[in-house]
């Protein structure tokens, strides 16, 4: 099978992590700073004030969405994991933490969550068996987090139609009890490539992706990061992460050079390579997620979440960081969180010479999670087997 590596290639191969660089409020949900605690969520920002976090006495029966709403002591949610929850990085470390501190801003019972671990997400009978204990032990809320789970997932939401489902990282949805939520990681990839771009001795930059120019979430994000490269080094090119491991980070470290993390801070185990990490707050989306349930305000709408929903963001950039890199980090935030810069503004120059967009507009939501499968004109492919 022929797999994709984009080659930005700088000896960077980087990862990112979720608190707001030069932001006075960190959610600091996914870094490995155990031994202080930062591992915990911080719900000062989680968009759910602590008021509205149970139900009323007065709340409906049903919802907008014309589902029944569940109260909270009746709660009982099913996670599919592609990984194992006690993992201390990466992305099922950084979906467990948006659970526990879910659990945490709801003050729900451990025994109201029910984890599915290392489900292979592209096995459909470990997924189904997955999913039919979720059904047996009662759960009425599952969370799919990988994309493999994508059809499986929509397959037994018409099956149970009184159950909620929702599917991290696809496009499938039908409106009701199935939605899809993810969020603008590209923002944050954008960001990363400012701080990979800066660095770079050698104007090679390194991506290591998960999967090839089919999937509009691993293009979207290295042609994010090719754009931040580009705007602080334009006669560099592109190759950072989009693969849910830190060897890249290792490999890095190892051999002298860089890198970026992705989904969680992966500073812990690299310490002399990673720069920053790209990562995510999930516990912003599933505390709100299930909070609109047992409140009645559940609509059957999908998530996509951004740096103004503190859903996404980067780590503190690490002292390996070139001078001048954090003000430039804060600038193109500030751009970004405005709204004055999306990211994928204008006419875009593709690396076969086709331009995408129009001057003056920025592509949709929908283009960005579902058609983006093509490349910025700074990276290179190399195809390997």
């Amino acid at each position: 099978m022929k797999k994709k590596l984009l080659t930005v290639m700088m000896a960077v191969m980087m990862t990112f992590s979720l608190s707001g660089c030069g932001n006075d409020v960190i959610v600091d949900v996914v870094t490995n700073d155990v031994e202080n605690g930062s591992n915990q969520a911080d719900t000062s920002n989680s968009g759910t004030a602590q008021g509205e976090q149970t139900a009323s006495a007065e709340v409906a029966e049903t919802n907008p969405a014309g589902l029944k709403t569940i109260p909270l002591e009746d709660v009982k949610i099913g996670v599919l994991y592609i990984g194992s929850a006690s993992d201390t990085s990466g992305y099922t470390y950084a979906h467990e933490l948006g659970i526990q501190g879910m659990v945490s801003n709801l003050g729900l019972k451990e025994d109201q969550v029910v984890r599915k671990e290392s489900i292979d997400d592209g096995d459909d009978v470990a997924i189904k068996k997955a999913l039919d204990e979720c059904m047996d032990e009662g759960c009425n809320i599952v969370f799919a987090t990988s994309w493999g789970y994508m059809e499986e997932t929509a397959a037994y939401a018409e099956k149970y139609p009184d159950v909620y489902f929702a599917h991290g990282t696809g496009y499938m949805s039908n409106g009701s009890n199935f939605t899809n939520y993810f969020g603008r990681i590209y923002q944050a990839r954008y960001l990363s490539g400012l701080v990979a771009g800066m660095k770079t001795k050698s104007n090679l930059i390194g991506y290591v992706s998960a999967m090839g120019s089919d999937n509009s979430e691993c293009t979207g994000g290295i042609d994010a990061f090719a754009m931040g490269v580009e705007e602080v080094n334009p006669d560099a090119k592109v190759l950072a992460q989009h693969v849910d491991t830190t060897a890249p980070q290792t490999a890095s470290e190892e051999n002298g050079t860089w890198a970026i993390g992705y989904n969680s801070d992966m500073s812990k185990e690299t310490p002399d390579a990673t720069l920053t990490s790209v990562i995510w707050n999930w516990s912003a989306y599933y505390t709100s997620y299930v909070n609109s349930i047992v409140n009645a305000t559940y609509d059957g709408s999908n998530y996509y979440g951004g740096m103004d929903e503190s859903l996404v963001g980067l780590t503190g950039l690490s002292s390996l960081c070139e001078d001048g890199t954090q003000e430039k980090v804060n600038e193109m935030q500030q751009k970004i969180l405005s709204g004055e810069f999306g990211v994928f503004d204008g006419e875009i120059l593709t690396n076969d010479g086709t331009v995408i967009g129009e001057e003056g507009k920025t592509l949709d939501d929908a283009t960005i999670t579902g058609k983006i499968n093509w490349y910025y004109h700074n990276v290179e492919v190399v195809d390997w087997k």
